[in-house]
């Protein structure tokens, strides 16, 4: 019982510590742009701020991009919005740009502040009601991806798709390559709240993702005790897949990391370069 009340007080402080903190600078590059007005989420019923990085060469050509959505957009770029530091995903980005000759699109969704824990719960768990997270995710796919596409020049196949979360972030994209994987065919699983429920592995049991599929696991060694095998389990599941092998499931485990920011924005460019396909650093 007591990792479960560790790992719901870790939700909660998200929440909780922004409103006692002294103002921060921005730290956003000129390659985010924050699309206004919010756009509104029919099946979630709310508007959400969309905040789109787009690859250095986007300006110059008529090159079209592959995509990564990442739930969280508030902790992605800027460290004025984030919880306690951003990600730094603009900066790796543009490193993966220059280096590796990789540029993408990637798209990051605000969460509800304090609707954050309900909206990014796509399972039944009546302490969490309601669990609207299924919803949000539809709203991903039905709403944002079309918009995305329609006004950016995106690579809009599942091959160039993928969905990236932490937390409860993770526990979302997990359910979006499940639910969805004609859409997402790619998926990065940072620290996911695999706590809230059992489903997801019951719906990776009947629902084998299709063989070219690649998820990237991860979980830091101090984020509680059932942390890393509840992920363990996960990547035991989808190895056991028909047609699965190293390509298609990763499973990182940093022992000393703990469940927070600074350790997903180490993990974010690995992550990049292996759901992608690109060399190691």
């Amino acid at each position: 019982m007591l990792p479960r009340i560790l790992a719901f007080l870790l939700l909660l402080l998200p929440l909780a510590l922004p409103a006692a903190e002294a103002e921060r600078a921005h730290t956003a590059g000129p390659s985010v742009r924050v699309y206004t007005p919010p756009l509104r989420m029919p099946a979630l019923g709310f508007a959400r701020q969309l905040r789109v990085y787009l690859p250095p060469d986007y300006a110059r050509g008529s090159r079209r991009y592959p995509v990564l959505y990442m739930f969280d957009g508030q902790n992605l770029f800027d460290d004025a919005t984030s919880y306690v530091g951003e990600w730094g995903v603009d900066e790796a980005m543009d490193a993966l740009a220059q280096e590796q000759d990789f540029p993408a699109i990637v798209v990051g969704i605000d969460h509800g502040n304090g609707l954050r824990i309900n909206e990014l719960i796509p399972y039944w768990n009546v302490r969490f009601l309601p669990n609207a997270g299924a919803a949000f995710v539809a709203d991903l796919v039905q709403a944002i991806k079309p918009f995305v596409d329609a006004n950016y020049r995106t690579l809009p196949g599942r091959e160039h798709t993928a969905i990236l979360g932490s937390s409860l972030g993770g526990l979302s994209a997990d359910y979006a390559i499940h639910r969805y994987p004609e859409v997402f065919g790619k998926a990065g699983v940072f620290s996911p709240s695999y706590w809230v429920s059992d489903e997801p592995f019951a719906i990776a049991r009947r629902t084998p993702l299709p063989a070219d599929s690649r998820v990237y696991l991860y979980m830091g060694g101090k984020e509680g005790e059932e942390s890393v095998p509840q992920v363990a389990r996960m990547a035991a599941i989808l190895h056991a897949q028909p047609g699965a092998g190293a390509k298609s499931v990763a499973l990182h485990i940093v022992p000393e990391a703990e469940h927070n920011e600074t350790a997903w924005r180490a993990e974010f460019p690995l992550a990049v370069r292996w759901l992608f396909g690109l060399p190691g650093p």
